[in-house]
């Protein structure tokens, strides 16, 4: 018999088994997930701890407001056109410090100096001005920490929102000192993250002032 006509032997070897083109091979990459920083958790753990202290002095000036026996009163001290002014500045100030740490996330180093030094403009502004208010009410209405209620939770509530903005100005200066220094810029911006984080939250505080203090305080 020849050749030809026997069947073919197994050689032993399996051909490879053929995959659908629609068949996924792999599973596809975890992503992970994106979370806060220990110092990201530590500065929102600090500003949770003043939005409280803050709620605790903006109802205690709510709970003695009207209740005066001697004045001044609020519509005879407060000068609403300056603090809308100043107001105008450190509301502005965010969008300046935003637009800083917007620029130096994407590498614009001169940018963020020129956005980073006009928010430390605004908020000295905003200090000068309150310290003008204070120096008016002083010698022109006599209204002091201890003159009635009003004096002593007015000058409560806004001297720790003056001082907090002090403190921010303050760690601006440093913030800039470090950047001349090239310790922060687009590849170690933490720094002036966590600033900015601080400053919008002093000027959302000052939105509640604002309208508790010189709005429904009137």
């Amino acid at each position: 018999m020849s050749d030809e006509h026997q069947p073919p032997q197994d050689s032993g070897a399996s051909l490879p088994e053929r995959r659908d083109e629609g068949s996924p091979l792999e599973p596809p990459a975890i992503v992970p997930e994106q979370t806060l920083n220990a110092a990201q958790w530590g500065m929102l753990a600090f500003l949770l701890s003043e939005a409280a202290f803050f709620s605790t002095l903006v109802v205690a000036y709510i709970s003695f407001m009207g209740k005066d026996k001697v004045g001044p009163a609020p519509s005879e001290a407060l000068s609403l056109p300056l603090v809308i002014v100043t107001t105008a500045c450190l509301l502005s100030s965010s969008g300046t410090v935003h637009m800083a740490t917007h620029s130096l996330a994407h590498g614009r180093q001169s940018r963020f100096y020129l956005w980073w030094l006009a928010t430390i403009a605004l908020g000295v502004a905003f200090l000068a001005g309150t310290g003008y208010e204070w120096r008016e009410l002083i010698e022109r209405h006599g209204l002091t920490i201890s003159r009635n209620l009003f004096g002593t939770t007015y000058y409560t509530l806004v001297g720790f929102h003056g001082l907090h903005v002090t403190v921010g100005v303050i760690a601006m200066l440093v913030v800039l000192a470090l950047a001349a220094r090239r310790a922060v810029n687009g590849q170690n911006k933490q720094a002036a993250e966590l600033t900015g984080w601080y400053w919008h939250f002093v000027d959302g505080v000052w939105v509640v002032v604002f309208t508790v203090v010189y709005v429904a305080g009137r």
